[in-house]
């Protein structure tokens, strides 16, 4: 019911049909504030009956990177550079901006996943497609769909729990599972600071004052030698860290 299995969806459709995807990801729900904290959103989330701490994970970019990594280590597909793009691109504008540089797009290559804080794609999630071939390019223009070579599919909601029964039947009626990782993965979900760090810090949780989600491919992590984020909680700083 969240982004991730609902996306899917739309990557299986879209590579069951025999379209290379050159993205996939979700349109960000909450405005973006890489400095979010706690007492920032407190009556916000009093109002929307929500922990504080889930708020500013979400309102911080840590759960869309999380929401990504799945994605990422589920399907191959990658992000295109740390932290990914997150354009202010509209439901009509995805097809021109998260595609390949060489046609006008930001990414450097294909086969990413991303988000977008433009208006009218979240809460929902999208996929774009290359459906460059003339015949293909052509009957989609003519069923509304957009101007090619690149077309978006948009799924426009995602229920959270109210489609938790439909994976739990698919689960027990078929055996299927809405998302399977792959043997090994192909992103990591590290952190960037969200202050200075200085030696003997003790590290607190995502969503609070001292760090905020960051995914990275696996070998851009390694080489980094950065740690995931789920390991912090608790950790002490050992040497300066900045913002």
């Amino acid at each position: 019911g969240d982004e991730p299995s609902s996306c899917m969806e739309l990557i299986e459709f879209v590579s069951a049909m025999g379209h290379p995807i050159v993205a996939a990801g979700k349109g960000k729900n909450n405005p973006l504030n890489i400095d979010a904290t706690p007492p920032d959103y407190e009556e916000e989330a009093k109002r929307r009956h929500m922990n504080v701490r889930m708020l500013v994970e979400f309102v911080d970019g840590s759960k869309t990177m999380v929401e990504m990594a799945a994605i990422a280590n589920a399907t191959g597909l990658v992000p295109d550079k740390p932290g990914m793009h997150g354009p202010s691109a509209t439901l009509g504008e995805l097809s021109k901006v998260l595609v390949p540089q060489k046609d006008g797009g930001v990414l450097s290559k294909v086969g990413v996943v991303d988000y977008s804080i433009g208006k009218g794609v979240a809460p929902g999630v999208f996929v774009v497609a290359d459906m460059s071939h003339p015949r293909i390019s052509e009957r989609m223009e003519d069923l509304k769909m957009g101007k090619g070579p690149y077309f978006t599919f948009h799924r426009p909601y995602h229920l959270t729990s109210l489609e938790v029964p439909l994976t739990c039947a698919r689960v027990v009626l078929y055996g299927k599972a809405d998302m399977v990782p792959l043997a090994k993965p192909v992103a990591e979900v590290c952190a960037v600071a969200k202050k200075d760090l200085k030696p003997g810090d003790k590290l607190d949780a995502i969503g609070e004052y001292c760090y905020r989600a960051w995914i990275m491919t696996a070998p851009e992590a390694r080489a980094a030698r950065a740690i995931p984020c789920g390991l912090l909680q608790g950790g002490s700083v050992t040497a300066p860290i900045k913002k």
